[in-house]
């Protein structure tokens, strides 16, 4: 009888023991962040309203952001492929996952995400809350999947704490891991570039090439890289160099439509200077590169850009206009986004 009580004190004291470091907080003590739209930017996209960033929403979804256990082998975080020192990408021409596996598209920057209609290279995410599942299952990325992600994670304390702060019980489950990693991403605003600075009144003057450039850009460049974000979230086949992976057709691979073959969204310019190379599979090394191209001639296609057919299928520039429209592309750089 002795031995039988001996043995349910130990696993009481285990369990009381296993449970201390739970602490209890109330859903309340999560507040909303403040989050100010920068002047002129377009409206925050429909899912933000419903998954407002609040304090520990934030700090939950930047470690699970960083978290190496979402991927099979433990080596690969969401961090691995957007670094913030380049805007959140990688600077490689295409992402590498585990075990060094290649995917076919370069990785795309991370910024003013609160503000975008389309997620991808073709848009196939409406609503960055179901973004994290993509590299969390995709061979070439993570190879695992939610359910091995949270049994890896489930006994974690700082976890249960985390979540318990912010969604009232430190359940953890797979809608609680999309909305606070798109919790943190909504936060990753960037808008404090000497373009920014200038347009406010802040004491920052365009050099005589900046200014030069900003006017070119506006004949030359404006139309797709429209608005605020420097994007106007359209998808284009603008003729670049072909991917010869055989599963690419561009924004067809979601719609099927034979228009939208090789079409890919407009990506912004915002901290482009820090996101080298370019192009959906990473084909241009450098900006200039890019304008030489479109200089040169772009590849044909029956559904090529409207705006490059009725100009020979090119965008004439001048060396002296690359050279501008580069120093101007270069205003757009944030370095305290990117901790410069």
């Amino acid at each position: 009888m002795k031995k039988v009580i001996l043995i349910l004190t130990v696993i009481v004291i285990a369990l009381s023991c296993s449970r201390d470091d739970i602490v209890e907080y109330a859903i309340e003590d999560n507040p909303t962040i403040p989050f100010n739209i920068p002047a002129d930017f377009p409206s925050l996209t429909n899912s933000f309203n419903s998954n407002k960033p609040t304090k520990y929403g934030v700090e939950l979804g930047e470690k699970l952001f960083n978290e190496k256990r979402f991927s099979g082998n433990n080596t690969i975080s969401c961090a691995s492929c957007h670094n913030p020192s380049l805007a959140f990408s990688d600077g490689k021409m295409q992402a590498t996952g585990i075990y060094g596996r290649v995917g076919f598209r370069n990785t795309p920057p991370l910024q003013n995400l609160a503000f975008m209609k389309f997620y991808n290279w073709d848009g196939n995410i409406l609503e960055l809350e179901k973004q994290p599942l993509v590299p969390i299952i995709t061979h070439e990325e993570m190879n695992s999947s939610i359910v091995e992600v949270i049994g890896k994670i489930s006994t974690d304390v700082d976890y249960k704490n985390l979540f318990k702060r912010v969604f009232g019980d430190e359940r953890i489950t797979p809608d609680r891991i999309y909305k606070s990693i798109a919790q943190y991403e909504y936060t990753l605003i960037s808008a404090n570039s000497k373009y920014d600075k200038v347009k406010r009144g802040e004491g920052e003057q365009f050099t005589i090439s900046e200014a030069r450039g900003y006017q070119v850009f506006k004949l030359k460049c404006e139309s797709c890289h429209a608005t605020e974000l420097f994007t106007d979230q359209s998808f284009r086949n603008v003729g670049f160099p072909l991917n010869k992976n055989p599963d690419e057709a561009g924004r067809a691979r979601i719609t099927g439509a034979e228009e939208d073959y090789m079409a890919f969204r407009v990506p912004s310019l915002r901290n482009a200077e820090y996101t080298a190379p370019y192009g959906s599979f990473g084909q241009f090394p450098t900006l200039k590169a890019v304008l030489d191209y479109f200089d040169h001639g772009v590849l044909d296609a029956a559904n090529l850009d409207p705006l490059l057919k009725e100009n020979g299928n090119r965008i004439a520039m001048t060396e002296a206009e690359k050279e501008d429209i580069i120093a101007f592309i270069k205003t757009l750089s944030d370095a305290a986004f990117v901790g410069r």
